[in-house]
């Protein structure tokens, strides 16, 4: 009899994590660089061949933990509540991500976090790979928001997407920033809440008054 599709599903989202999982375990441990791929699909317990189907590269293993992400801010605009505007609806997701201490908000103080982003931020070859997982959430946002609410000059949706991840990546440096000077995540809160409230209203009415 064959395997029910969900349980497949599921299988496989378990191999993946388990593959994930172990990659992190030892980079963490040893440093990217020093970690082979035997040795990642070893403490696995599966085949080279088997991870590579679900990772290509060995950069794909610390870059998919970001690339499940890829479509969050585009499915927060689709699924946005009934007249709340796309901005609102990112601003709020930001929030909530701030308030979950959520590691992509930059607001997680786990020494686990620190540690991961400290080793993708070190090597030039992972960096060259989350950017281009941004380029790819840039583009699932601008095609959201196109179909959200159509432009007639070309290139707005793809504008507005580029200027609302930039947001979202300077929020969360500053974040970082703070953190890796030594605040709490908790201290860091109250202002990581206003830095956001400061850029989505830039977002939404301009630089005029600060610099036209």
């Amino acid at each position: 009899m064959a395997d029910h599709p969900g349980l497949r599903q599921r299988q496989r989202q378990r191999t993946r994590q388990a593959i994930q999982d172990a990659a992190t375990r030892l980079f963490l441990a040893s440093g990217f660089h020093a970690v082979s791929v035997d040795e990642i699909a070893a403490a696995a317990e599966v085949s080279k061949r088997t991870l590579f189907k679900y990772f290509p590269s060995k950069e794909d293993l610390v870059i998919g933990a970001f690339a499940d992400h890829a479509e969050e801010a585009a499915r927060t605009v689709l699924s946005r509540p009934p007249g709340t505007s796309p901005l609102a609806a990112l601003h709020e997701h930001f929030l909530d991500g701030l308030a979950r201490r959520d590691p992509v908000t930059g607001l997680d103080d786990r020494p686990h976090t620190l540690a991961f982003v400290t080793m993708v931020l070190s090597a030039p070859s992972l960096q060259a790979r989350l950017l281009l997982y941004q380029a790819t959430a840039e583009q699932a946002l601008a095609a959201a928001l196109e179909k959200t609410r159509p432009s007639p000059i070309e290139g707005t949706a793809r504008l507005a997407a580029c200027q609302i991840f930039a947001v979202h990546r300077t929020l969360a440096d500053g974040n970082r920033r703070c953190l890796a000077a030594g605040a709490t995540a908790q201290e860091r809160y109250p202002g990581a809440v206003e830095a956001a409230g400061h850029a989505f209203a830039l977002l939404r009415h301009g630089l005029a008054d600060h610099y036209d």
